[in-house]
């Protein structure tokens, strides 16, 4: 029993695998334009039924006309013969005449009895057509009734044989229809092939593409369609490349820089420790030794006043070297806002003539070094520029944390800019270091300037390293 089920579970897996697969492109054109050959087949075929119809109908009629002329004819001559004679002279004239076209002939005596009736047809004998289709051309003739003495003829239209020779007409042209439809779709599939061929070129041209060949490049098709396609393809692929080619530009601008600010960042190291081990100790050696001085010639105003200006002197030299250090290597990351507020608070002293309006709301969370020290430096860079350049009664400043993102804002009331600034030497390489250092990091600068209406500078930098440190203190 199972290996009797086994070929029908095959069909079944089958029949669902096709059903699961959405046909070609050239299968369902191909289906289409044999769906709308169909279609026009079929109105055809009710045009050609319609017409067959009527030809049956006329057929039919005409014979009957015929039949009845002769009946007539008949009846016209039995009345010349004797009473007795007319009925058998009836019967045998019917029965020698047979088979009456396209009708049957019924002849039945006074009391009824049925005496004669015409013999089946003998043209395509033991054949119908189907009774649907008879029931479509059916001829809706009416009965001719006569009557001789006693007996009654009746002549009823039988088109049998022409609807039989319409159906006979209908298979064979059913089965040219069918020959005619399958060309046809053979015909579409195999045209819609060979068009639609230049689609595989297609495929594997994206497909490579996909891998990453973008020097893959399309033919120019003959087809006004696919020519198209394949112009836009080459353009989209030369437009792509070029794309590709500028990522790979910034990539190695942004390693170079990134370079550079790591060897930039060693240097200041490097200087900072010469700074702090050589020079610093030198100038505490010397103010040493002028204390000392001051401290032993109080009675020598020749030795006692210089000695002291140089105490002082030395202490200023500190102080510088000190604040110099503090530039080169800055202690920020986790106190960046402590930094701030001290950076901002001495610039106040400093320049009292230009009011500083500040605003820090970073939070609790730490910052990463790198990014601190950017901002540090972006700040330095641009109070210096307001100083140099802005001529300004106000400075605006605000920090804060947002969307994963570090934005800083500077903005003066100064004289501005028409044109975006150039790059001159500041605390470090000016504009144009600050933009590399934000670019390095990821991030972006932006310069607004109006002339008269003041300068203002922008800086957002991703925060995601904070993010990280912040998790880890977590």
């Amino acid at each position: 029993m199972k290996m009797r089920y086994r070929p029908f579970a095959a069909l079944l897996r089958f029949v669902r695998h096709r059903a699961s697969h959405r046909p070609s492109l050239r299968t369902r054109v191909g289906l289409v334009l044999t769906g709308l050959a169909a279609s026009l087949l079929l109105v055809l075929g009710a045009l050609w039924l319609h017409g067959t119809r009527n030809a049956i109908h006329e057929e039919v009629e005409a014979a009957t006309r015929v039949s009845e002329q002769w009946l007539k004819v008949v009846i016209g001559d039995l009345h010349n013969l004797p009473v007795a004679e007319r009925g058998e002279r009836l019967l045998g004239v019917a029965t020698a005449i047979g088979r009456v076209r396209a009708n049957v002939l019924q002849i039945h005596d006074g009391a009824g009895e049925l005496r004669h009736v015409s013999p089946p047809p003998t043209y395509k004998a033991g054949r119908q057509a189907p009774a649907w289709f008879a029931s479509l051309l059916a001829a809706d003739l009416p009965t001719r009734s006569f009557s001789i003495d006693d007996f009654q003829l009746s002549l009823h239209p039988d088109a049998s044989r022409a609807v039989l020779d319409a159906w006979d007409e209908l298979l064979a042209l059913a089965g040219w229809a069918m020959l005619l439809l399958l060309a046809l779709y053979a015909a579409a599939c195999g045209a819609l092939a060979r068009a639609l061929r230049p689609l595989d070129q297609i495929m594997q041209a994206l497909d490579r593409m996909g891998h990453g060949r973008f020097d893959t490049r399309l033919p120019q098709f003959a087809t006004p369609e696919l020519g198209r396609i394949s112009h836009a393809f080459n353009g989209m692929a030369d437009r792509l490349r070029a794309a590709v080619d500028e990522n790979v530009r910034l990539d190695t601008e942004r390693e170079v820089a990134e370079r550079m600010q790591a060897g930039l960042q060693a240097e200041r190291q490097v200087i900072t420790r010469e700074l702090h081990d050589e020079l610093a100790q030198g100038i505490t050696a010397v103010r040493a030794l002028a204390g000392a001085i001051v401290q032993r010639t109080p009675d020598e105003p020749s030795l006692h006043i210089p000695a002291q200006s140089i105490v002082a002197v030395t202490g200023e030299m500190q102080d510088g070297v000190r604040n110099i250090l503090h530039r080169l290597r800055p202690s920020v990351g986790g106190s960046l806002a402590m930094a701030l507020d001290h950076h901002l608070a001495n610039w106040r002293l400093q320049h009292p003539e230009i009011e500083l309006v500040s605003r820090v709301a970073i939070g609790d969370a730490p910052v990463a070094d790198d990014l601190a020290c950017a901002v540090l430096r972006c700040v330095q860079e641009g109070l210096t520029n307001v100083l140099r350049h802005a001529d300004a009664s106000r400075v605006e400043f605000c920090l804060e944390r947002a969307a994963g993102c570090l934005h800083l804002s500077l903005a003066d009331n100064g004289r501005g800019r028409g044109e975006k600034p150039s790059a001159q030497a500041g605390c470090g390489l000016g504009l144009t270091g600050m933009g590399e250092r934000i670019a390095a990091l990821g991030g972006h600068l932006e310069f607004s300037s109006r002339a008269g209406q003041g300068f203002r500078i922008a800086v957002h930098l991703p925060d995601i390293r904070s993010l990280h440190l912040q998790e880890q203190f977590a």
